[in-house]
């Protein structure tokens, strides 16, 4: 599912509320949890997941095309871990 897929599926689900506003809220949702891991933090949905922010040491890569070494720089990467509602619904799902 796409952003806009999510905005229409919440459209239809809340006819008492204007496009426009779910666009706003969503955008707001994601904005807050940008904000948030982009400052280091932690963004816990119970029941759906976190969000956190790994941080990757510098290493020496490989460029596939010539095999030489290459430097790859230290960095902060964001990390998903599904929480364990959403781990269970999506095996029962597999199952059935």
């Amino acid at each position: 599912m796409i952003k806009s897929e999510l905005i229409e599926q919440l459209t239809d689900e809340n006819p008492h509320l204007y496009q426009r506003d779910i666009e706003r809220i969503v955008a707001t949702i994601f904005d807050e949890i940008t904000g948030s891991l982009e400052q280091g933090g932690r963004v816990e949905l119970r029941g759906f997941g976190a969000f956190s922010v790994r941080h990757r040491g510098p290493r020496v890569g490989r460029n596939p095309r010539s095999g030489e070494s290459v430097k790859v720089a230290a960095k902060s990467v964001p990390f998903f871990k599904a929480g364990k509602e959403l781990r269970e619904r999506v095996d029962a799902s597999r199952k059935a």
